[in-house]
């Protein structure tokens, strides 16, 4: 059972090992003491040792330095749980910044001009502290804003709070909102976010539009679309009839003969995003209403229309081809 603290011996091998005999000893350990494996109570002490020693002998930069300082040369620097610095090295052994400096002193003091063994290790100015923190960009700050379709269609300018304080203040900011702004698109803006740590940039402020829906028009990109109902006669025979649009009221011609869910198209009536960007279109999306109930009337006329309706609308689908 390997208890001692030399490397070497944890191991069972000589100092003049090879790398591949260090390897195999490794092997062999490990596989011993393995937790999954071996049950006994100090199995995994031993495990983690076999492991410590390896990791050092494995490596031939770490290898030389363990034969000349010991295990204090291969030690680094960690924080604890209690967010102290210490120095440590194998797996139960460590020491405080401030004591290693304290040794460090006592062995480098003026009476001894010798590098000390803390030199070796460390450098003549002795162990250094860990580095200054590194400036840290600010986390971006994310508000969903909602619109109305008119300001979403027009564009806006409107007046958003900052969730973050800035100077124990929460600031106002007036952003503008282009014209043609779409369903959740976003809206940055650089530097206005969380501040960032140790003089880092500020994150961003960003901005989600949530635009509410018009009770009749429905956007496609910068198209506007409209749902026009209209009779079976009117769509026989055609017929004028008064729209609205996104800029007013217009006049639509629907042409005799006009089938259901045909798209009359008013190029350049949509939306207009930005100058020099050609406009979408509006298109009247035709919808043919029938009546729930026929009168005798009604019945009558129909009737004498059905009489006409030959060939059959069903002749060309092809459903009972062999």
């Amino acid at each position: 059972m390997p208890t001692s603290k030399d490397y070497y011996e944890t191991l069972g091998v000589p100092r003049s090992a090879s790398a591949d005999e260090i390897k195999r000893a490794y092997r062999k350990l490990a596989k011993k003491y393995h937790p999954d494996t071996n049950k006994d109570g100090d199995a995994e002490i031993q495990f983690k040792r076999v492991q410590s020693a390896y990791n050092t002998l494995k490596d031939e930069k770490k290898r030389q330095e363990y034969d000349q300082f010991g295990a204090a040369g291969v030690g680094q620097w960690q924080t604890d749980p209690r967010g102290q610095q210490v120095y440590q090295w194998g797996p139960d052994s460590s020491i405080k910044a401030e004591d290693l400096e304290d040794l460090y002193s006592a062995f480098s003091g003026p009476q001894n001009q010798r590098p000390s063994i803390f030199d070796q290790l460390f450098g003549q100015r002795g162990p250094q502290r860990p580095p200054p923190p590194q400036p840290t960009r600010g986390r971006d700050e994310i508000k969903e804003i909602k619109l109305s379709w008119q300001q979403a269609v027009n564009g806006a300018t409107v007046t958003v709070r900052l969730g973050h304080s800035h100077k124990n203040q929460k600031e106002s900011l007036e952003v503008k909102i282009p014209a043609g702004v779409e369903d959740a698109q976003k809206i940055r803006l650089r530097g206005r976010g969380h501040p960032g740590a140790h003089s880092g940039p500020a994150g961003d402020f960003i901005l989600v539009c949530k635009i509410q829906p018009h009770p009749f028009f429905t956007r496609r990109g910068s198209d506007i679309l409209l749902d026009v109902p209209i009779s079976a006669a009117e769509a026989a025979l055609g017929i004028k009839v008064e729209i609205p649009t996104i800029t007013g009221k217009t006049l639509l011609t629907v042409p005799p003969a006009t089938q259901h869910g045909a798209k009359l198209r008013l190029r350049g009536m949509g939306l207009h995003k930005t100058e020099g960007q050609a406009p979408g279109d509006f298109f009247a999306v035709v919808r043919i209403v029938w009546p729930h109930e026929l009168s005798d009337k009604q019945r009558q006329l129909y009737e004498e229309l059905h009489k006409y309706d030959q060939p059959s609308v069903r002749q060309d689908l092809g459903w009972w081809k062999d």
